[in-house]
This record gives structure tokens, C-alpha cells and sequence, in this order.
């Protein structure tokens, strides 16, 4: 019986995909459940799974749009799996006693008394490819197969020649040109309509990052045994960031025509970089949730979204997004809008910088923040006291324990 194994719905309103790999080849035996190939639209990216087991055959082309719904591939359910009969021929292994003897004769050529101790698999290997004791060491030692193996992809060659070749890298002018997948393109399209369609506007801030940076410090080993994950520094900053759009909710809003939509939840976004493109998986009432299911739901989509694996589902809606170039060492930089959304965090390196701490001059680890947002609808005061409220809980995380407010203040309900 032969079954058609058809493009799978990546999403509402996607009406078309790609090819973008297959993971085997034409008339290949395939398992039931067995991914056959990875799925990419302009949104998401999904496995293509086997339904039943068998031989495939009529593979779709790689690249080439396809319609959802249309058949990728054909399985021959009839085809049973044959195993291939090892005709492998075992070969005799050398005797030991015949390295030794060669060992021996070469240590007293050379004048030398002590024992050349060859391996098995390194007297195996230096017979089979005519290589002397000379060839891999100058002197008598015991050798290995590293040893055989270092010879044969190191030759001895002129000194000044290999010095000459290590620092010289060979001219050309060739180029290689690929198509950019539907995800990336989409990607583009969004970029350049953010650019043009919003009054965006970036504010910039320091961030003094010793007490989060104690904590880790101090607890970490306590925070893996108890949550079984580490503690990082994104959850502070989305705790943080929730905590600062409950007071500045203007912040946590979006433009819906000639209306504008202000979210009394926080639906968080978090930037990650994945082969494909930038994604932003969406971690969902941050407002719940504590700093160690916070890092369980960032490991869980990074994880995801890494592997292609992450679905519609993981990146729709979000309220506010949060992304880190400091991982790849950046200092400062303005971040794009994730529409339709109104604001974005970017966090960047930390940096041990001098600043002034009472008058006096201190090395502090210092990381720079930009909070990009939509003029039409936040304020510059509003998106300024954002970004302070930011920085004050981070700098001081024990505010986080009281909604946002000073421990002083909160004790005192004033």
C-alpha cells in the first residue's frame, strides 16, 4: 500500500511552505514516526513525520514553495526493512611478537637499550601503511595509535615551508549565492515595516549589576539543587520588566488601527537566535510566575526554537519583548519593535566600569540598557520612568519581593 505523506498546517491563515531539509534520501526505509524532513513557512518552522513505516519515494524539491495540504513524499508500506548481512572480513590481527622483534632491532641499531613498547592497534595500523619506527617518533617511547595517526596527517616537511604555510591562505574570488528561506524573508519584510510605519524612539540607561551578580553567586548551588536548573540573569530582567509595566502599563500597549490596547497581564517575549533567524518564543503571565519557572520556560523555548522545533503557538501574542546581544558581546545597540507591539528591552554586556558611589570613584559591573518604544502611543516620560523602574530593581531585587515598591515603603503601606 502506498500512502501519501502531505505538507502539514504550520499555522491559521499560512496557505504555503517549503521543503527546507530532508533528513533521508530517495528510497530510503523509514520507521513510523520517523522525521523525514524539517517544515518551514514564514512564521514557524515543523518536522515531518512518517505515518507509517516503509520505502519513500517522489521526495518534493528542496526550496521550492508548496502548497499545505499538497503530498511531500510517497511511503511503500508493502517494503519490509532487509538487514544488510555483514560481509565485513575479519582480518587476522598482527602478532605482538613481531612489533617487538622489529622494536627491538631498531632500539639496538640505534644504539639505544631500552624497550620500544608498541600497542597492538599502533603495530597494526604502521604495518599496514609501511611505517617504520623512525617514521613516527625520534627515539624510543611507547606508541600509540594517536601516535600513527599524528604521522600520517603531519609528514615531516622543511621547517621554513610549513612556517610558510600555516600563515599563508590561499587567494580566491569565488562567491556562493542562496536563496533566502521564506522565514528569513518574512523576517525582512517585518523589519523594514517597523522602520517605516512607527515613530520609533530609543532611551538608554546603566544598570549597576553587583547585587544580581552576589545572588548568583551566593545561591546558585542552592538554586540548582532545589529547582534543578541555574539561576541566570533573564529572569531578573523579566521579573523586573513585569513589575514595571504594571506601573507603567502605557508601556505594555499596541495600536489596533485608530485604537490602542493596553494589556493588564504581561506576556513576555524572549529574543533567541536560532539557525533560521531571530525568533521570540513568548512566556506567558510572567506576572505569576517566580524567577525559577521563569528560567524553566526560557530554557524549555530556547531549547525549542533552537532546534526548529518551535511552533505558532510558542511565538503568538506577547506584550512586550526582551532581547540580549550582550551573549554575542554587544555594548550598545537599538532594537527593532516586535510589532505590533509598543516596546523592547535590549540588554547588552556587562562591563567592569569606574563610576561614582558616594562621591568616591568604584570598578562596578556595569551593563547598558535601550528600551525602544512607539512614540504615537508612550511618552518619553513614561518610557524614561520605565526604564528607571528597571534599573532600580534590578539594582535592588529585593523590591521584586514587594510588587515593585521600597521594602521601607511597603512595610510602612505608604
Amino acid at each position: 500500500m502506498i500512502i501519501d505523506i502531505k505538507i502539514p498546517s504550520p499555522g491559521e491563515s499560512i496557505t504555503e511552505a517549503e521543503i527546507a531539509t530532508w533528513f533521508i534520501n530517495e528510497g530510503d526505509y523509514v520507521e513510523k514516526d520517523q522525521e523525514l524532513a524539517e517544515i518551514e513557512s514564514d512564521k514557524a518552522t515543523l518536522p515531518l513525520l512518517a505515518e507509517e513505516s516503509g520505502k519513500v519515494s517522489d521526495l518534493a524539491p528542496v526550496g521550492d514553495p508548496i502548497a499545505v495540504g499538497s503530498v511531500a513524499c510517497k511511503i511503500d508500506t508493502a517494503v519490509k526493512e532487509t538487514k544488510k548481512a555483514d560481509t565485513e572480513i575479519t582480518k587476522e590481527p598482527l602478532p605482538v611478537k613481531e612489533i617487538k622483534a622489529e622494536a627491538k632491532a631498531e632500539a639496538e641499531k640505534e644504539g639505544k637499550t631500552e624497550k620500544v613498547k608498541v600497542t597492538p592497534v599502533a603495530g597494526k595500523m604502521m604495518k599496514e601503511l609501511d611505517l617504520s619506527i623512525d617514521d613516527i617518533i625520534n627515539g624510543l617511547r611507547r606508541i600509540t595509535k594517536s601516535d600513527v595517526e599524528m604521522a600520517i596527517s603531519k609528514p615531516v616537511q622543511d621547517s621554513e615551508k610549513s612556517v610558510k604555510a600555516d600563515f599563508t591562505r590561499k587567494v580566491t574570488r569565488e562567491s556562493e549565492t542562496k536563496k533566502m528561506s521564506q522565514l528569513r524573508r518574512k523576517l525582512g519584510e517585518r523589519l523594514v515595516a517597523v522602520k517605516n510605519e512607527t515613530a520609533m524612539l530609543t532611551t538608554f540607561n546603566e544598570v549597576d549589576m553587583s547585587e544580581i551578580i552576589r545572588l548568583r553567586k551566593s545561591y546558585q548551588k542552592q538554586f540548582q539543587e532545589k529547582h534543578g536548573i541555574k539561576l541566570g540573569f533573564m529572569s531578573f530582567f523579566t521579573k523586573a520588566v513585569t513589575l514595571a509595566l504594571m506601573e507603567y502599563p502605557q508601556v505594555n500597549s499596541m495600536i489596533d488601527c485608530e485604537n490602542y490596547i493596553a494589556h493588564n497581564y504581561s506576556d513576555i517575549g524572549i529574543a533567541v537566535q536560532a539557525d533560521k533567524g531571530l525568533m521570540v518564543p513568548v512566556i506567558r503571565n510572567t506576572e505569576t510566575l517566580t524567577l525559577a519557572r521563569i528560567e524553566e520556560k526560557i530554557l524549555e523555548l530556547a531549547e525549542k526554537a533552537r532546534k526548529n522545533r518551535i511552533s505558532m503557538d510558542d511565538m503568538s501574542g506577547g506584550t512586550f519583548t526582551i532581547t540580549n546581544g550582550g551573549v554575542f558581546g554587544s555594548m550598545l545597540s537599538t532594537p527593532i519593535l516586535n510589532p505590533p507591539q509598543a516596546a523592547i528591552l535590549g540588554m547588552h554586556n556587562i562591563v567592569e566600569r569606574p563610576v561614582a558611589i558616594n562621591g568616591k570613584v568604584e570598578i562596578r559591573p556595569i551593563m547598558y540598557l535601550a528600551l525602544s518604544y512607539d512614540h504615537r502611543i508612550i511618552d518619553g516620560r513614561d518610557s524614561v520612568k520605565f526604564l528607571v523602574k528597571v534599573k532600580e530593581l534590578i539594582e535592588d531585587p529585593v523590591q521584586m519581593l514587594f510588587m515593585g515598591q521600597e521594602p521601607d515603603k511597603a512595610l510602612l503601606d505608604i
